[in-house]
């Protein structure tokens, strides 16, 4: 079994793309990870399968009383919302600015890497988005592909991206790759 690694999972309250959360968070567990739900604030964040309502998951920890040095890497899903949301949260940009200054791996998929952009830490990354994020990758200085994943270990911290949930099977191996969890 691997090392008992922490792995923040990074959400707004709503409209996260619920199998963009479960399905890596599945896969963690299976590689002996010990995942975490991080949002805004303590209480049930809301999974959406698009624009459907599904499931209410319950928050581990505020983005407020989070700090990089806890976790070995983290996960930011997507979703249109959530992602939307997520680059609002000064505190969700503040960690991620945290996490690439201490070197950890990041994997975001889908409309996920809008925190990445808000957080200005894409400049000479490699990495693919959910298509309509592209300008906005392009502009913060990343190099964007359509391509089902892209890894990109320049800058000092591994970053993984794919586009959509067809891709998660590609993001899950890349994801437990980076976290050491293969």
């Amino acid at each position: 079994m691997a090392e008992q690694k922490k792995i923040a999972f990074l959400v707004a309250t709503e409209g996260i793309e619920q199998i963009e959360l479960t399905d890596p968070w599945a896969h963690v567990e299976k590689a002996g990870g010990v995942p975490r739900l991080l949002a805004p604030k303590l209480g049930e964040v809301r999974g959406f399968n698009h624009l459907t309502p599904a499931d209410a998951f319950p928050v581990d920890l505020a983005f407020a009383d989070a700090t990089a040095d806890d976790y070995d890497g983290a996960v930011i899903p997507g979703g249109v919302a959530n992602a939307d949301f997520l680059r609002m949260d000064a505190d969700a940009v503040q960690l991620v600015k945290e996490l690439v200054a201490a070197g950890k791996p990041i994997a975001s998929i889908c409309h996920g890497p809008w925190l990445l952009v808000e957080a200005d830490v894409v400049r000479g990354k490699m990495l693919t988005s959910f298509p309509s994020l592209q300008t906005d990758i392009r502009n913060a200085g990343g190099d964007w592909a359509d391509e089902e994943v892209r890894v990109c270990d320049m800058n000092g911290w591994t970053l993984v991206t794919s586009r959509n949930p067809d891709d998660l099977p590609a993001f899950n191996r890349e994801t437990l790759k980076a976290f050491g969890l293969d």
